[in-house]
């Protein structure tokens, strides 16, 4: 990929080949912001996963850079009012359901209580290819409407590896303080921890990067604990 003067004349201003510790990758990464706009800070982690391995699941950061998420839930008659009490966006069944089905996707992310999957997983074809389907892994499949839906509002922020073993996740923006996004940025490696399977190897983080939407990447010196 051919990169524009502004990014190379970045490359020019730190070691690329050095492994930072993290507030000073996160301050780095400020200093190498060169677009007008407030990007989107990203860790890249590489994971050494076996075949019968996988990395998923959902937190909620220390310090939010979102906006406020517009939460649709899937939940029968009796329980809408529970669902807008706790604060959703939307909330119903049949209605919802006929909505999506025309291609409707005016939320962020779907909740569904488990006597509505029968319906709401016919709609693969349309949640599926924009990553809104409830699932029960990510806590989106639950009887706890109030619970799940108050957590969503917090920033939960569900992350998963790709095939390659790859994890990408927004863990700030430049404008916020480079603590601020330090402390979101060992929040997950701290995830990360705690996480990992059971059976992992020696050397299951192969590599971790911070880069902004725009920028390049700054390599974070990681020290795997055992």
């Amino acid at each position: 990929m051919k990169h524009g003067k502004q990014y190379r004349n970045a490359l020019t201003k730190y070691d690329v080949s050095k492994r930072y510790e993290v507030l000073d990758a996160c301050k780095l990464v400020k200093d190498l912001h060169y677009v007008k706009f407030d990007e989107t800070v990203e860790l890249s982690i590489s994971l050494k996963l076996e075949k019968n391995q996988t990395m998923r699941d959902t937190l909620v950061f220390p310090h939010q850079f979102t906006g406020e998420k517009r939460v649709l839930v899937f939940c029968k008659e009796e329980r809408v009012k529970e669902a807008l009490d706790a604060g959703a966006t939307y909330a119903g069944s049949t209605e919802y359901i006929d909505k999506v089905k025309g291609g409707w996707t005016e939320f962020d992310v779907a909740v569904a209580t488990p006597d509505m999957m029968k319906d709401v997983g016919r709609l693969g074809m349309v949640l599926g290819r924009k990553g809104l389907m409830p699932n029960p892994k990510t806590g989106t499949v639950t009887t706890d409407i109030a619970g799940a839906v108050a957590e969503l509002k917090k920033g939960r922020t569900e992350y998963r590896a790709d095939k390659g073993g790859v994890i990408h996740i927004a863990v700030g923006k430049v404008s916020m303080s480079e603590n601020d996004t330090a402390e979101n940025v060992n929040a997950f490696l701290a995830e990360l921890n705690r996480k990992k399977p059971s059976d992992a190897k020696a050397g299951f983080v192969r590599s971790v990067s911070l880069s902004s939407t725009m920028g390049p990447g700054v390599w974070i010196d990681y020290k795997e604990e055992a």
